[in-house]
């Protein structure tokens, strides 16, 4: 474990002038600068906001998952009082999408998903829409759906889109197959794969699937738009990335980039569920068409779950050479995503997953085929470990199988594997030791739930119980999912008092980037943090550009942005003082108070004095109000070679790794998780409390994904719990007992002050972690997730010795064609090797 602090800048000075020092801010912990405003009530959010005029809308949602729209009667809403727009999607010539241009505003002539739009109301009251909604009259030729995506994979399954080849899409990063049901393609290749497994002593393959899961943030999506005379456009959001929607929109609606406006204010969660365009280009069709009244939707928590997008689910088949002494010759990894009806951020999950499908593993051979898969149900987009979580189930419980499958222990395993300087990915980066420290991740998360050894209490709560104690570790990484030239800025004013106001276009959606750039404008000013404020709303006439606020990029490229905004005011401010003292700026310093001659410290001039422009005591003025500019971009980044997948997807890596501890009914399967662990190379640690914050938060997270959620349908494509009644997610009782974070920091080189992001990864492999934990315990092998009691039990009923596993399928052949929880381990040299017994 390393403390590289090599990039921070100079020490300040001992004494600065007038005023005491200031002192540090980075690596200090610091209550987050909305606490008073959202604990007192006084944020607004998008729902609080009312406008003179307003009109609210609702939606005719699709019983339907696959069907052709025959005819839509809507005479008897256009008539109620009250009603001042009804939209159906033949009035509507516009496509949006944010890869591929696939999706319309509101279904037209077919409805591909339960729960699709097709038909929206305005009108005086919530009420009146809602009645107005039932008025409306829709006819449906029902067709069979196509639910299951290897069935949607197969060459003569019905296409969800016929229409495929004539989409536009970005064609630099992604590969739809026209006439199938593939939105996108993503291969990766590394070294010669069938070698690999030539040279292996073992070949183990399995599959390991996931459902979808919504999103649920507190606030639900809530869009207000006004579309005014000449059409200027006012779009008030519960979104994440407000330029984002500004681009998609004015893409859409061939309108210029000037004339829309989008604000963000206060958003309640969003876990990438928020992150790119969805009741925006509805809501404001239904303003155009009232006049130019501003109009409201705010989706329920029922259509939450299927008017709006999902996480995506997953099917990954994963075969594995290795020798005896645990050292993986190949790996061939096949994954097939669920996208659901549209593409929107499924194909870049699906991209961001090749490159990331082998973990934080060395694989000499290997190869990738993900697959982004149309079928009739609701979308998939981004969600919260892009991806990560899905496929880190299935890599890190097929780990886990593969160690136990050679006799050896899966610690032990993990560490012969893990990256470490010198390695290279699957995509050609060579790693170094600035680029994080996985073993270091996995040995403090493994000693913190004192993995391999029962501790006196654990032995005694077996005794007293009669259920089984079991320890689990799975690693993690994650790096930016973004395009090559992901760019932001920030701009860093001050006002005549000497404080500062931090504008960024970064939406803070819980995870702290408020606070945290508060920190770090504060460190590099030399100011204290009361003196920094960072402006909440977020608003695309006001705000410098940033790209989105997604893929954990947020601390590191806004970070150095204000960095450099900030650098950009003290050289400004350097500049006036220069003139003002009549010296050379190489000779000035400065603190809180103001700048100084370094040799000099009782010659200065305060920052009132320079903020605004000095006053000479003649009346003369020079320069003028400081305001600093720092703009990042994404050095390095490079497309994709689409055969190979070779190419420097990564601007950086974070890595971690979970522990999870508990106890099993060896007769039910009834479990329950006593303890959970995790560690994480975040490069250094700006704020302690935050990073503790964004990992439990992410670790209870993870605990819904792995216990509980999950979207079931029935053989219509009709989601059956579409609501919390029967999709439940983690309450405060379910929260381990014990529940531990730890930091390890080696130094991001490129990072504002050496950090680097964990916003998504605290979720990622608290699944497999259980699933390897319960596998300790009592020997069932849990192939699919969410993991329930009775999932537990059947695996405790099908349960077969390792002995078993051993198959006649002949050397080098491939099985494509396992069913779920199937294994095929292969041995290539006599005599069989015995497992060791279960590691408790």
């Amino acid at each position: 474990m390393s403390d590289d602090t090599s990039v921070l800048p100079p020490e300040k000075s001992e004494a600065p002038g007038p005023g005491a020092p200031v002192p540090p801010t980075v690596g200090v912990d610091h209550p987050r600068v909305e606490t008073t405003e959202k604990l007192t009530g006084d944020a607004l959010y998008t729902g609080d906001l009312q406008l003179p005029g307003m009109l609210h809308a609702k939606v005719k949602q699709s019983p339907h998952a696959r069907a052709r729209i025959l005819g839509i009667d809507t005479r008897r809403a256009e008539a109620l009082p009250g009603v001042h727009a009804v939209l159906t999607g033949h009035e509507l010539d516009y496509k949006i999408g944010l890869y591929i241009v696939d999706k319309d505003i509101l279904a037209k002539d077919v409805v591909r998903h339960f729960g699709e739009a097709v038909a929206a109301v305005a009108a005086e009251s919530v009420e009146i829409a809602a009645e107005a909604v039932e008025l409306i009259e829709v006819e449906y030729e029902v067709l069979t759906p196509v639910l299951d995506p290897m069935v949607a994979f197969e060459p003569d399954a019905p296409l969800v889109h016929p229409e495929l080849g004539s989409y536009s899409y970005v064609e630099a990063a992604f590969s739809p197959q026209p006439g199938t049901n593939v939105a996108h393609v993503q291969k990766i290749r590394k070294g010669d794969v069938e070698q690999g497994f030539a040279e292996a002593e073992w070949v183990i393959e399995r599959e390991y699937t996931n459902p979808s899961v919504q999103h649920v943030p507190l606030e639900t999506h809530v869009a207000i738009v006004q579309w005014k005379a000449g059409d200027q456009v006012t779009i008030w959001s519960s979104a994440q990335s407000p330029f984002t929607v500004r681009n998609l929109f004015c893409t859409a609606m061939r309108l210029p980039l000037n004339q829309v406006r989008v604000i963000v204010p206060h958003v309640g969660g969003g876990f990438g569920g928020k992150a790119g365009i969805h009741l925006e280009p509805l809501v404001a069709c239904l303003s155009r068409k009232a006049g130019g009244r501003p109009v409201r939707l705010q989706a329920t928590r029922e259509e939450e779950f299927s008017l709006l997008p999902c996480r995506s689910a997953l099917t990954y088949r994963i075969k594995t050479g290795v020798r005896s002494d645990g050292t993986i010759t190949a790996q061939q990894m096949t994954m097939f995503w669920d996208a659901g009806a549209y593409a929107d951020y499924a194909v870049n999950v699906t991209r961001a997953s090749g490159f990331s499908a082998s973990g934080p593993y060395e694989l000499p051979n290997a190869t990738v085929d993900a697959y982004t898969i149309y079928t009739n149900k609701p979308y998939g987009t981004a969600y919260r470990g892009f991806g990560h979580v899905e496929f880190f189930w299935g890599l890190e419980r097929h780990m886990e199988l593969v160690a136990q499958a050679i006799g050896m222990d899966s610690l032990e395993f993990r560490r012969r594997n893990l990256l470490k300087p010198g390695s290279v990915t699957m995509t050609g980066e060579v790693i170094t030791a600035d680029t994080g420290d996985p073993l270091a991740c996995l040995e403090a998360a493994a000693t913190s739930i004192d993995y391999g050894r029962l501790t006196p209490e654990e032995a005694e709560h077996e005794r007293r119980t009669g259920r089984r104690i079991g320890k689990g570790v799975a690693t993690l990484h994650k790096a930016p999912a973004m395009p090559s030239f992901t760019a932001t800025a920030a701009v860093v004013k001050m006002n005549s008092d000497g404080s500062v106001v931090l504008n960024i276009a970064l939406t803070e959606i819980g995870q702290g980037c408020n606070t945290a750039l508060a920190q770090i404008a504060a460190e590099r000013l030399r100011f204290p943090l009361h003196r920094v404020r960072v402006a909440v709303e977020r608003d695309t006439d006001k705000d410098p550009y940033d790209w989105q606020t997604v893929a954990s990029k947020g601390l590191l490229l806004s970070g150095n942005a204000t960095i450099l905004a900030c650098d950009n005011l003290l050289e400004q401010g350097y500049a006036t003082a220069a003139q003002v003292l009549r010296a050379n700026p190489a000779d000035l310093d400065h603190d809180a108070d103001g700048v100084f001659v370094r040799h000099h410290r009782d010659h200065g001039v305060t920052w009132p004095e320079l903020s605004i422009g000095y006053a000479f005591p003649n009346g003369n003025g020079i320069g003028g109000p400081l305001v600093g500019v720092g703009r990042y971009i994404a050095q390095g980044l490079t497309h994709l070679d689409k055969e190979t997948g070779q190419g420097l997807p990564a601007l950086d890596w974070t890595y971690g790794a979970h522990g999870v501890v508990v106890d099993v009914d060896p007769d039910t399967g009834e479990f329950d998780v006593l303890a959970i662990s995790s560690a994480y190379d975040v490069g250094r640690v700006v704020n302690p409390g935050l990073v503790r914050g964004q990992c439990i938060g992410g670790m209870v997270q993870g605990l819904g994904t792995a216990l509980c959620e999950g979207y079931i349908y029935d053989q219509q494509g009709r989601l059956l719990n579409p609501s919390f009644t029967d999709n439940k997610i983690p309450t405060s009782r379910d929260i381990p007992a014990r529940i531990e974070s730890a930091a390890v920091q080696t130094a991001q080189i490129d990072g504002p002050f050496g950090a680097r992001g964990v916003g998504e990864h605290p979720m990622i492999s608290v699944a497999p972690a259980i699933g390897n934990a319960i596998q300790h315990a009592t020997g069932a092998e849990l192939m699919h997730m969410p993991i329930r009691h009775e999932d537990v039990w059947r695996a405790l009923q099908s349960h077969e010795p390792i002995d078993n596993w051993i198959t006649e399928t002949p050397v080098g052949s491939c099985r494509s064609d396992l069913p779920g929880g199937n294994l095929a381990v292969e041995e290539r040299t006599p005599p069989l090797r015995q497992a060791q017994p279960v590691l408790r």
